[in-house]
């Protein structure tokens, strides 16, 4: 992908240089951040053909070198290892999307999202007081009135899958009402999944007129759109529907639904992140970036983090912006923190299950 910004709308200075909108300044590192949903909303735009065909050329062989040289240049160890972990965790939509999920198990995960980290593990990395939590918890629309009284106090948000997930095959109107459903029992956040078959025929305007309805139906909900990127088969397909995403209101845009059988690769992550860089060099707003599937150990996450702080800055590592949706991702996670306190790990099975 090229990376010159367009000149169209962005004009020029009185001495002739091209204008560059920076990104935003970084924050202090121990700068507290609400995780509500404080930043201004994207309000989407006109889907915009002209500046899709800007951000057609993706060169995969020039993002997997960048991916790869991330990855290998970047040790993260000791305290500052356990201090990105924990960034991780803040960063996390604890996720239960399961044919088998009860209102209990439901109820057990909002109990791991209260509390993520055994009494030992809390008090021997001194962060007794701290409120280091998952950022939301992510369910079927059954359980979302479950999972609000669960929550209920606690800060943490709750996210509904919707629109016919995974596939999003259903007619409009009936996902449209499923998102209401959800709202009306209380999700502050709803992830839809497009139809994949509308990015294939490149019907970019239908897609648009989707996800702005869905967007309206959402209301204050924030709108997550997944994307269903392992059945994309291009990197050229995943930036253009980001784009559209993005055009039609996202507020995130999401890698993938956990059900494809390839899921979030830092590659294709890094598409999107760079699709998010341009919309935000064009219009000035920020959009949260969620990869989803297949993220389950304490390594990965931290590529993750290196990923986004590297190509968007500080303000992108906090969880109004990021998100990883993870299931036993958790669990690593705290196996990791103890082998940082004792120079042990320990069986999953001493661990609370998520």
């Amino acid at each position: 992908m090229s990376s010159t910004i367009r000149e169209a709308g962005l004009g020029a200075d009185r001495l002739g240089a091209p204008k560059v909108t920076p990104l935003p300044a970084r924050t202090a590192a121990n700068a507290p951040v609400s995780q509500a949903h404080g930043i201004a909303r994207n309000p989407g735009m006109k889907l915009d053909l002209g500046f899709m065909e800007s951000m057609r050329s993706v060169n995969r062989s020039a993002l997997e070198r960048r991916v790869a040289s991330l990855t290998k240049r970047r040790s993260i160890k000791a305290d500052n290892q356990a201090a990105w972990l924990l960034r991780a965790v803040a960063c996390m939509d604890l996720t239960t999307l399961n044919s088998n999920d009860t209102d209990e198990r439901v109820r057990r995960l909002c109990a791991k999202a209260v509390n993520p980290f055994r009494r030992d593990i809390v008090e021997g990395l001194g962060i007794t007081g701290e409120k280091i939590r998952p950022a939301a918890v992510c369910v079927y629309h059954p359980f979302v009135a479950t999972a609000v009284d669960a929550l209920r106090g606690s800060g943490i948000h709750v996210a509904a899958v919707s629109t016919a997930f995974p596939h999003g095959l259903t007619p409009l109107s009936t996902r449209l009402q499923e998102i209401e459903a959800s709202v009306s029992d209380g999700a502050d956040e709803i992830d839809v999944v497009i139809p994949r078959g509308l990015v294939f025929g490149a019907k970019w305007q239908e897609l648009y007129n989707e996800i702005v309805a869905m967007r309206a139906a959402c209301g204050e909900a924030h709108l997550k759109v997944i994307l269903g990127t392992g059945d994309l088969a291009t990197l050229r397909n995943v930036m253009l529907a980001s784009m559209v995403a993005m055009m039609a209101g996202a507020d995130f845009i999401k890698t993938s639904t956990g059900k494809e059988s390839v899921n979030a690769t830092l590659p294709v992550g890094l598409a999107m992140v760079r699709a998010i860089r341009a919309y935000f060099e064009e219009t000035g707003y920020l959009i949260g970036f969620k990869p989803a599937g297949g993220i389950s150990t304490a390594k990965a996450s931290l590529d993750w983090l290196v990923l986004m702080k590297e190509e968007l800055g500080r303000r992108w590592l906090e969880p109004d912006l990021f998100r990883f949706g993870a299931s036993s991702l958790l669990t690593d996670i705290e196996r990791q923190l103890e082998h940082h306190l004792t120079g042990h790990y320990s069986a999953n099975h001493r661990h609370a299950m998520a």
